[in-house]
């Protein structure tokens, strides 16, 4: 039985542009930054409608060969299915800018894909429009951060990793397939005049930058939580963004974090990455012992409580849920966090001292 297939496709606007008659394609030009349609006048708005409902007729009543022609994004796609399109378990998703254009076209190869009872999702990624440099790298850096997140648990389920390259923008495409290199099986390309399919099997290819992330542990865990830092010269330039006078983590450092974290987090328990957060021997000899996934949680939910305590609890996610104990019933514990929710469902124990908090232990819940 084939694996099912789990394809990330970055979506451009040529599906749109094609189909435009020249005055239509410099209207298209003059608009392709906005994020939405209520930044220009109804008259323009009106205009750049008819032509997306243009396409979405023509589109909608194209057979195969039809929209390999009007749409690159469902060339590669139709070619690796040879066309044979059909209900599965595959799973698509569409990346697409942060712009209204960049959204509609995206959802017009959603729908034709969908007409064809495969299950498309769109994903419009937050500040991915070529107008401001920094944004635009920001939002690689949460297209690094979405893989990390998404891409494992297909893995684990037995699909097969495709990033289809052969559309979008050359500056997302390239970045891709960087990306490609870790998280996909293959990467694919066709030509738009081509019928031959390029299939890039995944490489044997490891992170060089660990000795870096290892010796810079506390800067690196604490730029991936948006807290400040004072020195960063020992970290190469490449990895850094400067974003007016604050330091963060480039795309490329974020790559790094990301293919790093959870080697280096399984090993031990690492020291508090902020001077507001202690830990007691309590809490130490409770972990000893315990399963190296368990570990990386810890080392995890650790850099939220750091987090949490230098935003003033501003930062307080479901996963973390920190919150004061009702009562008093295991002092000095007065709060408590998520350390995990599944399995035993541990809690991390604490209490305050001196405006520090301290990590009491690691213990089961209380209910």
């Amino acid at each position: 039985m084939k694996k099912p297939l789990f394809v990330l496709s970055p979506c451009g606007t040529s599906l749109a542009s094609n189909q435009a008659c020249d005055t239509e394609r410099t209207l298209m030009g003059k608009y392709a930054n906005i994020k939405q349609l209520d930044r220009v006048s109804q008259d323009i708005a009106q205009k750049l409608e008819l032509l997306i409902n243009k396409v979405k007729d023509k589109l909608m009543n194209a057979d195969i060969t039809l929209a390999s022609i009007m749409s690159a994004e469902l060339h590669s796609i139709i070619k690796y299915y040879g066309g044979q399109l059909e209900a599965r378990r595959d799973h698509h998703v569409l990346l697409c800018t942060d712009t209204w254009l960049g959204e509609r076209t995206a959802n017009l190869v959603a729908e034709w894909l969908r007409s064809k009872e495969l299950t498309v999702e769109v994903r419009r990624q937050i500040d991915l429009q070529t107008e401001d440099i920094v944004s635009f790298q920001c939002a690689l850096s949460e297209i690094v951060r979405w893989c990390e997140e998404v891409i494992p648990g297909y893995q684990e389920a037995g699909y097969h990793i495709v990033f289809n390259l052969t559309g979008g923008f050359k500056s997302v495409q390239g970045f891709l397939q960087t990306l490609a290199t870790f998280y996909a099986d293959e990467a694919v390309y066709i030509f738009q005049t081509s019928e031959e399919l390029l299939r890039i099997p995944r490489l044997p290819v490891e992170m060089a930058a660990e000795d870096t992330v290892r010796r810079n542990l506390t800067t690196f865990r604490r730029l991936s939580t948006n807290l400040a830092v004072s020195d960063c010269t020992d970290i190469p330039e490449t990895l850094l963004l400067k974003i007016n006078e604050g330091i963060a983590l480039s795309p490329w450092g974020d790559l790094v974090w990301q293919q790093t974290r959870r080697k280096i987090y399984g090993v031990e328990l690492h020291p508090s990455p902020s001077e507001k957060l202690r830990f007691s021997e309590g809490f130490e000899r409770s972990i000893r012992g315990i399963p190296v996934d368990r570990l990386i949680l810890v080392n995890e939910r650790i850099d939220q409580i750091a987090r949490y305590l230098e935003t003033n609890g501003q930062y307080n996610p479901r996963s973390l849920d920190f919150k004061q104990l009702k009562g008093n019933p295991r002092l000095p514990s007065t709060h408590e966090a998520d350390a995990w929710a599944d399995q035993d469902a541990k809690r991390i124990y604490g209490h305050y001292e001196g405006g520090d908090f301290v990590i009491d232990t690691l213990d089961k819940a209380l209910h």
